[in-house]
């Protein structure tokens, strides 16, 4: 039999008819554009929320999925075109690799979000692994020692791609690994990037994995339904708010206030004096310039909110760092928004202007 092309997991595509704000789910499958992506999300986390291990264990998780999709869609390969990998799959496992099925859903997300058909898939997956995995006949001093493996680091923002799905072939030991890393980095105590869960959710990873030899993706579903809850919950609304309604960052936000504030109260300075020097109407027109300044700045703070960036489509990621705003229905609400903060600058400032420039004059 002729070997078949190999089948690979489609990458997920951004839905441009959205009429909404997304959906965490959507933002981590990545279906999201600027700023409201991925890549956003995880500055966010890392320098305003400052919970980024967080969103790091969530990734691994998603990768350690896709990492045993993509081998079991081998072994499964493998078994149809009649050549099986003896080292690899066993006659016993062929009729079980036989009914998983393509397995091509395009993201591993939580078990909330699932179809039945992929649920069932995932199921019968961690099934096969567990009863394939090599580790069965480790002893608790084995995994013992397998903690004191180093973790590596991972500090900065990932490689954001498309597809999770390895492009390389799988090993089973590669699985086991993947397994360990989650563990050793993120869930033992003390661990280098230590995540705060329920102390009874760390100790059946823990016990799952050192005592039972598991690496299969159920092992950690509890865990990681219980990390995306908790940052649909307290991250993901805050990460909406200041790039789904505005286009600024808190740093320069706190900039725009102290610029703003400065600026009105220079412009109030100046036109005291020059009302009670009885200067011409003429002259007191400059003081249109720091009124305007101020009310800009100060109406850019409170709406979180550059309208003239906003309108020309720019949203800032870090300091005086931009991207474009491709998410369309994102543009659109930021593009309401900045009319309205234009239309309440313009009102102030001519207020504060008309006020100063044609009260009477008194020579003091």
């Amino acid at each position: 039999m002729a070997e078949q092309t190999p089948a690979h997991t489609p990458s997920p595509q951004p839905d441009l008819n959205r009429n909404r704000l997304p959906t965490l789910f959507e933002v981590l499958s990545r279906r999201t554009l600027p700023p409201v992506d991925l890549f956003s999300f995880y500055i966010y986390m890392r320098d305003q929320q400052r919970s980024v291990d967080y969103l790091d264990f969530w990734l691994d998780v998603a990768q350690h999925m896709s990492l045993c999709r993509h081998y079991v869609r081998e072994l499964r390969r493998s078994v149809l075109v009649g050549t099986p990998d003896p080292e690899r799959a066993s006659r016993r496992s062929s009729a079980m690799l036989e009914g998983l099925g393509d397995m091509t859903h395009p993201a591993a997300g939580p078990s909330m979000y699932a179809t039945e058909k992929e649920r069932d898939q995932d199921a019968q997956m961690s099934a096969f692994l567990r009863e394939d995995r090599p580790g069965m006949q480790d002893s608790p001093q084995s995994s013992t020692d397998r903690r004191q493996r180093p973790s590596p680091s991972m500090s900065t923002p990932r490689d954001f791609t498309d597809s999770n799905s390895p492009a390389h072939t799988v090993a089973r030991q590669d699985i086991r690994a993947s397994a360990e890393k989650i563990l050793y980095t993120y869930l033992l105590p003390g661990a280098e990037r230590e995540i705060t869960l329920p102390g009874s959710i760390t100790q059946d990873v823990t016990t799952a994995i050192e005592e039972y030899g598991r690496d299969d993706p159920e092992v950690f579903d509890v865990a990681k339904d219980y990390v995306f809850q908790a940052m649909e919950r307290d991250a993901f609304p805050g990460f909406l708010r200041m790039k789904a309604l505005g286009n600024l960052i808190p740093p320069t936000l706190i900039m725009r206030l102290i610029i703003g504030l400065l600026s009105m109260f220079g412009a109030f300075w100046a036109a005291f004096i020059l009302v009670f020097l009885d200067s011409s109407r003429r002259t007191r027109l400059w003081i249109i310039l720091p009124f305007t300044v101020g009310v800009y700045n100060l109406a850019s703070y409170q709406y979180s909110l550059d309208p003239v960036l906003a309108l020309i489509g720019l949203s800032e990621y870090t300091p005086f760092n931009f991207s474009r705003v491709r998410e369309p229905y994102v543009r659109k609400l930021l593009s309401r928004r900045a009319f309205v903060v234009l239309a309440v600058t313009v009102l102030v400032d001519a207020s504060l202007c008309i006020l100063f420039i044609f009260v009477p004059g008194k020579r003091l």
